[in-house]
């Protein structure tokens, strides 16, 4: 079976003389959380729109549960849970009536499923309440209640949080997670806010452009992630001196007479203090710094930030 439930090759989409999405080689592992981060305009929801056979792409092949999106649609389509943009639900019906309708043209005879979706995303069955009495965070549930409902393999999630308060955010991430840990769904999801693909994503791919930049684990985006141990001391042309005497290390950076950065991480700063000390070194502080995520994603776009 083929490790990756979603793959791309060359993915293109060109409007006239633009790319939205420019070759674009994607790879979503079974049974793993996939976040494709980028600025809102990088080429997020054009992606998915492609991998659902909404939108046609310019050039490049898709393959979903390993056979190719275009021949198999039919067969792919029904195992893929997704929300792109906001359903086109009847606001004077309520969520249950809602999703009676969609039931009904998938073929989903059992109540269960709707009862079992509703209560996934923290909304009541057969609620007398009006959709469109609902608030965004709960039109934005109902939503997900909508993609979960038929019992999918795989979710294609655009922006799940948007609109939600910070409680329905975190109950949201939590639902994702379980989804992916306890049930075994391959989940990909965008987002341009990075601190929500950091809490909730196995891997990462950063799109610029529509160019995929980087695609990794979040693990190993931390570990590119520039880190150094920075010391305060009384003599910094004294420390770098110890550094390279007794660490056998000259990979560090003096600031000023008082500052100094030391690149190699691996050595133990309790070891270094105690020879600073020892020699007589006064230190004022010393601490492990991590680049955080915002800083790194500059670096590898060459442009501004992401919220």
């Amino acid at each position: 079976m083929n490790e990756y439930v979603i793959e791309t090759e060359n993915l293109t989409k060109q409007y006239g003389s633009q790319k939205s999405v420019d070759g674009l080689n994607m790879h979503v592992q079974r049974g793993r959380i996939y976040g494709l981060l980028g600025r809102n305009g990088a080429g997020k929801t054009t992606t998915m729109k492609m991998l659902l056979g909404l939108t046609k792409p310019t050039s490049g092949n898709i393959k979903i549960f390993g056979k190719d999106i275009g021949v198999h649609s039919r067969e792919i389509l029904p195992h893929i849970g997704s929300l792109i943009e906001s359903p086109g639900f009847y606001p004077n019906l309520t969520a249950t009536e809602n999703l009676k309708i969609f039931a009904d043209l998938r073929g989903l005879k059992k109540e269960t499923y709707i009862k079992n979706a509703l209560e996934l995303v923290g909304l009541p069955y057969r609620d007398k309440k009006l959709f469109a009495q609902y608030s965004l965070g709960m039109k934005q549930r109902l939503a997900i209640a909508l993609a979960v409902m038929h019992n999918p393999d795989l979710l294609i999630l655009d922006e799940p949080t948007n609109g939600l308060d910070p409680i329905g955010i975190a109950e949201v991430r939590s639902f994702i997670r379980e989804l992916c840990d306890l049930q075994g769904k391959t989940i990909l999801l965008s987002s341009h806010i990075l601190s929500e693909i950091a809490m909730l994503a196995d891997d990462v791919g950063i799109i610029d452009h529509g160019v995929l930049l980087e695609e990794e684990s979040l693990q190993e985006l931390e570990l590119k992630s520039q880190q150094y141990i920075h010391f305060t001391v009384s003599d910094s042309g004294r420390a770098a001196q110890i550094l390279q005497n007794n660490f056998h290390t000259r990979n560090f950076k003096i600031n000023d007479k008082n500052n100094i950065q030391l690149m190699d991480v691996h050595i133990p700063i309790s070891s270094i203090l105690r020879e600073y000390i020892k020699q007589g070194l006064d230190v004022m502080d010393a601490h492990l710094y991590k680049e955080p995520l915002e800083d790194y994603f500059k670096r590898v776009t060459g442009g501004e930030g992401i919220a």
